[in-house]
Parts: C-alpha cells; sequence; structure tokens
C-alpha cells in the first residue's frame, strides 16, 4: 500500500508538469483507399489522447510523449469513419487550456523517476494544438479544461489529505473549496478564448467541444475507502463534493462557453456514463491504479474511450448535413 501511494504522489506530482501539443501529422488506424474528403482535427488531453495501458498501446514512432495510445476515442473514430474524415490527432496527456491554444510545451512522455526512466526522455519541445488547425480543416473535435481547473492536483492533495480519516468527513472540501469558483472562472475565460482562436483558424469548421464522463457516482457509498483501484483514501464526503461541485460545475462550464460560439457544440458523455464511475463493477474510468499495479490514475478504460466514440461519431456525422 505504502509503495501505491508513493506511485501515486509522483504521478499527480507529475501529471501537473505534462506537455500539450504536438507536430501535426497523420496518426491513424488502417488508412482508407482514397483521401477522406473532409479534415478532421483532434485537440485535448489525456482524457482524448488516452495515456494509460488501459486505454491501449503507444502507437507512434518515434514517440513524441504525449502517449496517445491506439483505442482512444480519435483512433476509434479514425478507424470507423476514416473513409469519411482524415484525422490528425494532436492531443496530448495533461494538456490546458492554453496548451491548446497558443504554448509550447515539453512532453515528459513515461519519465516519471525513481518509478520509471523513460529512455527517450527528453522529449522535443512541440508547438500549440491549434498550429494543427487551419483554413481547411472541416471539423475540429477538443476535449480540455480538467488541467486547467488543476484537477490532477486535486487528485493528489485529497488522499493526502484523506489519509487517516477511516472515510470520516470532508477534510479535501475544507482546505480546497474556496478556491474552486476562481478555478472554475479560469476555465471559462480561457475555453471562451480557445474556441475564438480554433474559429479564426478555421472559420468554416465545426467545433465539437467533449465533455469529461461520470468519474464519481451519486451513490459514493459504493467507493471503497483505501481502495487504489478507485480513489484510495480520499472521504465519501469529499467524493461527493467532488462530484457536485468540481466535476459537474466544470461541464457546465465547458457546455456554457460552448454555446457562445454559433459555430460550436457540445459532446455530452456524462449522462451516458452515469452507472460506468470508477467505483461501479463495469467502470468505464479507471481508479489510481489498474490492478494488479498499473498507473491509471483516474483515466478512461478503452471501454470508456469507446462510448465517447459512440457520441462524438454521432455528431460528427451531423456536421455532414
Amino acid at each position: 500500500m505504502a509503495r501505491f501511494r508513493t506511485r501515486l504522489a509522483l504521478l499527480g506530482s507529475a501529471a501537473a508538469l505534462a506537455a500539450g501539443a504536438v507536430v501535426p501529422a497523420q496518426f491513424g488506424g488502417a488508412q482508407p483507399a482514397a483521401a477522406a474528403d473532409r479534415q478532421w482535427v483532434a485537440l485535448g488531453d489525456s482524457y482524448t489522447a488516452g495515456v494509460i495501458p488501459a486505454a491501449g498501446d503507444v502507437f507512434e514512432v518515434p514517440r513524441d510523449g504525449c502517449e496517445r495510445t491506439d483505442q482512444a476515442y480519435p483512433q476509434v473514430i479514425d478507424r470507423d469513419l476514416g473513409s469519411l474524415f482524415d484525422l490528425t490527432n494532436v492531443s496530448c496527456g495533461a494538456a490546458t487550456i492554453e496548451d491548446v491554444t497558443d504554448m509550447a510545451q515539453e512532453p515528459i512522455g513515461r519519465h516519471l523517476p525513481p518509478l520509471s526512466e523513460d529512455p527517450d526522455y527528453p522529449f522535443p519541445a512541440v508547438p500549440p494544438q491549434s498550429v494543427a488547425v487551419g483554413p481547411g480543416t472541416d471539423v475540429i473535435t477538443v476535449g480540455a479544461g480538467g488541467n486547467t481547473l488543476g484537477f490532477a492536483d486535486i487528485l493528489r492533495k485529497c488522499p493526502e489529505l484523506g489519509q487517516g480519516s477511516g472515510g470520516v468527513g470532508t477534510p479535501c472540501k475544507d482546505a480546497l473549496a474556496a478556491g474552486i469558483p476562481a478555478r472554475l472562472n479560469k476555465v471559462s475565460q480561457e475555453y471562451d478564448r480557445m474556441l475564438t482562436v480554433l474559429h479564426e483558424r478555421a472559420p468554416h469548421a465545426k467545433i465539437l467541444a467533449v465533455g469529461y464522463p461520470t468519474i464519481v457516482p451519486k451513490d459514493t457509498s459504493k467507493c471503497r475507502y483505501n481502495d487504489l483501484t478507485q480513489f484510495g483514501s480520499i472521504t465519501q464526503g469529499d467524493l461527493d463534493w467532488l462530484r457536485q461541485d468540481v466535476l459537474e460545475p466544470l461541464n457546465k462550464t465547458i457546455e456554457k462557453s460552448t454555446g457562445t460560439q454559433e459555430a460550436a457544440g457540445f459532446v455530452d458523455l456524462y449522462d451516458s456514463s452515469q452507472n460506468h464511475s470508477v467505483c461501479d463493477s463495469g467502470k468505464w474510468v479507471e481508479g489510481f491504479i489498474t490492478a494488479p499495479d498499473q498507473l491509471s490514475f483516474v483515466h478512461p478504460n478503452a471501454r470508456g474511450h469507446r462510448n465517447a466514440a459512440n457520441h462524438v461519431e454521432a455528431a460528427m456525422l451531423n456536421t455532414l448535413g
């Protein structure tokens, strides 16, 4: 247990440093015989990129450190709709909204010393994800906001604050709740600006803003205290707070920003994943670890990405008119 807590703390610290973008390139499954008519660019953070082993294998050679996986929803959709949409996937693990919009960064890959020394580290700096978007882009999918909110940092602190509590109380809420409105306001402002920049770069493109799935169940009694395949030592009260005051408002903030742009639409993943949280037996999001010892740090697995693909595909097909 102590070993896993050490890994968790290190992963949480490292997640805040991850990069945001790559040089535009085609990353697909099997390619169609003829080029697709419509150009699609996939932007976003680790909930788009995949990053964890439960979301498939990292497939790029050479690696760029963003850790896109072959079961992540852009790649699933590419296999389903590759004859209609030509994919450029520049999503990147732990990207912030600014990483999508205009910040160059340095990916860390799997360099998590002392647990993991990535042989390809350090990775070259990469440009903002938005450079993959241009006048010829027809569809943009973007899933971002969680890292601007600082969700990885919250996930690192809540178990620390909950240790020794026996699962009782709301130590994380007590410590962090006062700062959440400002974090959400930052998400709102940066999301509005990102959508504006994307529309300026691709005036004719439909922008599909992809929300976050259900992570914490409505019934948090399902969640076992000190179980690292779920939320470790986060208390039940803090899980209720995370759902009601952090995660659900994050989705609402993204949806509201999307509503300010005529060219944008919101893809809701929350309702369809209600019974597939980290604490459900048929989970679509992994906990801090995937048994026996794979670091997952609360990310969607392949089933979660398949669900995302279903909803994003439907929205993309609607753009065909």
